[in-house]
């Protein structure tokens, strides 16, 4: 039997891990460092940062943030316009429900506090709708409803086609006008930043679009809505094509030098924005164009949904390279994963990196 060669890690060329130390800690900068010299949860928030600082200081970088869950709910959307503002991400993609309820905030109304027992029927009848430990008012989903009409009524894309992008950049536009509150669709438009909604229906402001298109039709037959049947009511369609985002989506990354995606949770807003790598690859082959295709470099990615269940939510990004989404870390890509529930930690990891960006952020 061999005997074992007892060996100091260092020789092998292991880093060394340190015990973390609270009084060396004066700011939420030297904070994450020191945690990305410790384990498990604590380090991968850590390896986010560095990962999140190349990307930011990397001129060459086009990075996409991808969001998804109730962020704008749970209080954490001034944190996505920070991200915009600071010019750290060049378009957003978002479920539509995350949004939508972002722009109570943006029109000047507000969630409330669940208290727990309370009775989801009584609710119901107040107009209170509960997003787990969170109220949104019916009355603010009214509110977004007449933003979405008036920009609906008074503005209108050259070629008379909505898109996703197309609705938020104009919505950016009429809350800038109004200045009643910060928003990600404001910021956006400031900074010129395309917002995407690729699952548009699923969400409050896909069915204040559709009901808008209905009333159109209706009042141009001159047509008795009382008296209508559903087959009826539920035939009118928005001029409102989701290809076109998907075009101008692609038309951005293919103008970009480099990729960066930068995921809260996952689900449709994910997977619709990686999976730019396999279109071009699979319009190079069937088309036969001759397009170089484009890899994510940088990836970090905060969802507490385990790989094992198979969703795409919480598949790892070394699965990504297997699909042509990814660049694989002997080429260069570099990526960080995040098992944590976005609310804990994304205030924390974003208020690190914008110190070192920037200290005058600190303190």
């Amino acid at each position: 039997m061999n005997k074992r060669c007892l060996h100091d890690g260092r020789e092998d060329g292991l880093v060394p891990l340190n015990s973390l130390a609270l009084d060396e800690v004066n700011s939420f900068a030297d904070l994450v460092r020191a945690m990305s010299r410790t384990a498990f949860g604590g380090r991968q928030l850590g390896e986010a940062a560095d990962v999140l600082l190349e990307m930011a200081r990397n001129p060459r970088c086009t990075t996409i943030l991808t969001l998804s869950g109730a962020m704008t709910v749970a209080k954490q959307g001034r944190i996505v316009c920070d991200l915009i503002d600071r010019g750290l991400v060049h378009a957003v993609v978002a479920t539509g429900a995350l949004i939508a309820h972002g722009l109570t905030e943006s029109i000047g109304l507000t969630h409330y506090r669940y208290e727990p027992g309370a009775s989801d029927t009584q609710l119901f009848q107040r107009g209170y709708n509960r997003i787990y430990d969170t109220l949104e008012m019916e009355a603010n989903l009214d509110g977004v409803e007449d933003l979405v009409r008036s920009v609906l009524q008074e503005r209108r894309p050259a070629d008379g086609i909505w898109s996703s992008a197309r609705l938020c950049h104009m919505l950016g536009q009429r809350l800038d006008e109004r200045d009643e509150g910060p928003g990600i669709l404001r910021s956006a438009y400031r900074r010129e930043v395309p917002v995407f909604i690729p699952a548009f229906t699923d969400s409050e402001l896909g069915l204040d679009v559709a009901i808008w298109a209905m009333l159109k039709t209706f009042q141009a037959e001159s047509k008795e809505v009382s008296s209508l049947e559903p087959d009826e009511v539920y035939s009118a369609v928005p001029h409102f094509n989701p290809f076109l985002d998907l075009q101008q989506y692609a038309r951005l990354v293919a103008r970009s030098d480099e990729l960066g995606v930068f995921t809260i949770g996952g689900g449709v807003p994910r997977n619709w924005a990686q999976q730019v790598g396999p279109y071009f690859d699979i319009t190079n082959h069937r088309l036969g164009t001759c397009m170089p295709t484009p890899r994510f470099r940088y990836g970090v990615r905060i969802c507490p949904e385990p790989v094992h269940w198979g969703g795409l939510s919480g598949c790892t990004y070394s699965e990504g390279v297997s699909w042509g989404k990814f660049m694989p870390l002997d080429e260069g890509g570099r990526y960080a994963e995040v098992y944590a529930d976005a609310t804990v930690v994304l205030p924390l990891l974003m208020k690190a990196v914008f110190e070192q960006l920037d200290p005058s952020v600190g303190g």
